[in-house]
């Protein structure tokens, strides 16, 4: 498939994954990038809007960025993420910090092919459905896999980090 070709993406060819990946149209207008693959996706898909996860970059109280990856409907649990990570807080990291570490751009990070692999946090709930959807490295364009090639794949540990 033409200009699907990202770290991500290369990474899952490389590993030989099994994964689809889903374009859609991104408006540059739209600054809620997750609810926009939910309502792109979604029904094209006949996907749960939970089955569709957001990676996001969060800073730990030792200055150290990391990743928490939860679906877009919920809120992230910084408090459960930082335990998570064996910190005891988080907050969320500055876009131009987590755009550098990650080599993505915001909307478009994913949480596989990152130029520097960061400590990541997958929610559980990812682990409740056969295959998930995430950032495939690009704004508009997404990966589905199964949730344990996410978690192989991202060196994640798994817990409840979302709320709502």
């Amino acid at each position: 498939m033409a200009g699907t070709s990202t770290p991500a993406t290369k990474l899952l060819a490389k590993e030989k994954v099994s994964h689809r990946i889903h374009n859609y149209d991104h408006d540059s207008r739209v600054g809620s990038y997750g609810d926009e693959a939910v309502d792109s996706l979604a029904d094209r898909l006949g996907v749960a809007s939970a089955q569709i996860f957001k990676t996001l970059v969060i800073k730990t109280d030792s200055g150290k960025l990391a990743v928490a990856v939860l679906p877009v409907p919920s809120k992230l649990s910084l408090k459960a993420a930082a335990a998570a990570l064996g910190a005891s807080k988080a907050v969320m990291a500055e876009q131009s910090d987590a755009e550098r570490s990650t080599g993505y751009v915001l909307g478009g990070i994913s949480p596989l092919g990152q130029r520097k692999r960061l400590p990541t946090v997958i929610d559980a709930s990812a682990l409740t459905w056969d295959r998930v959807l995430c950032s495939a490295g690009r704004r508009g364009l997404e990966i589905e896999l199964a949730p344990q090639d996410l978690v192989q794949l991202a060196g994640a540990v798994v817990a409840d980090v979302s709320t709502g």
